[in-house]
């Protein structure tokens, strides 16, 4: 009964969006949905807002219908919904639903994940809403978010990065490609998912090989692993090394890694901070933090710590020979 009555609301509200009375739906849903709140009826308002949102979404009113969605994501928290399949399926559907590039869409991305972060297991958000979120913003050549949501995402968000940093980089010149191939690979190492990293590496490299303007590529095999040799990309040779020593877990060979390569990773400019959180993080090596000398005073006089407060990064084990499965 309670299921037909908020069907009926939200086919008059119907009516009204195809009339075009679009600012009326919208005031009217919310005016329905804060009543049903403050009954704590919770279903009826969840599924109001959800198909009045898509209603709004469709006729291509975005900050309407993206003003319900968020609408919804408070009421998820007010009645202490957990990140499930259903209420997941719910905001996807109005994800999807966004008119492509709408600005309210960027906002209901965050509330969705800020809700999925305070209720959920996973303290960044949700795996699958960041990888869902994060393969709009690529479809859409929205690079920047789409690297800060897939960088989280699941088992299948490291093909949908290195595809997008792929056709970021196919509008750039040939050189440029370990500068992109990078932005598929460091933001999963940063995070400690050397497999997700590997396999956006050999993704990005397999397209690269495949390509009409392929680079000469050599394929060097050994007994624990293979590799593509650029002899005009440096970097890129540098980068595939790089996940090889992180995978034999050898500081040795990431020291010499970062000797011989310095002067191609200077040119960059960009990739020291990273690379220092790498050598910390897989290989025990510090990086050196420089202290206030006033702060470092006043710690010692007062028997607290100096030097800079922020936090070192986790340090992240090597995983067992032989090189894991990139499947």
């Amino acid at each position: 009964m309670a299921a037909a009555k908020i069907q009926k609301t939200i086919a008059r509200q119907q009516e009204k969006i195809s009339e075009g009375q679009f600012y009326e739906a919208h005031q009217q849903l919310r005016v329905i949905a804060s009543r049903y709140v403050k009954q704590e009826n919770w279903n009826a308002a969840i599924d109001l807002l959800h198909g009045g949102a898509l209603a709004l979404l469709k006729a291509g009113q975005g900050g309407s219908g993206g003003d319900l969605g968020v609408f919804l994501i408070d009421v998820f928290t007010k009645a202490g919904k957990e990140a499930g399949v259903e209420e997941k399926s719910k905001l996807l559907t109005i994800l999807r639903a966004f008119p492509e590039r709408e600005p309210t869409k960027k906002s209901f991305v965050t509330e969705m994940i800020n809700w999925s972060s305070r209720i959920g297991p996973y303290p960044l958000g949700d795996p699958e809403l960041h990888h869902v979120a994060g393969s709009i913003f690529a479809e859409e050549s929205e690079p920047y978010d789409a690297e800060r949501h897939l960088a989280l995402g699941n088992k299948d968000s490291p093909e949908a990065l290195a595809r997008c940093e792929y056709e970021w980089y196919t509008q750039d010149e040939p050189p440029t490609a370990p500068l992109y191939a990078a932005r598929a690979i460091f933001p999963y190492l940063l995070v400690g998912n050397l497999r997700s990293a590997n396999k956006a590496h050999l993704i990005f490299t397999s397209r690269l090989s495949s390509s009409g303007k392929s680079p000469s590529v050599q394929e060097v095999s050994s007994k624990s692993s293979d590799m593509r040799v650029y002899p005009v990309l440096p970097l890129l040779n540098f980068l595939g090394l790089l996940l090889l020593a992180i995978q034999r877990g050898s500081s040795d060979l990431f020291k010499q890694l970062a000797k011989h390569y310095a002067p191609h990773v200077k040119e960059v400019g960009v990739w020291d901070d990273a690379l220092a959180q790498i050598g910390e993080m897989y290989f025990g090596i510090r990086i050196p933090r420089q202290g206030n000398p006033l702060f470092d005073m006043m710690g010692s006089m007062m028997g607290f710590g100096g030097g800079s407060p922020k936090p070192k990064p986790k340090k992240v084990d090597p995983p067992p020979p032989p090189a894991a499965d990139l499947d």
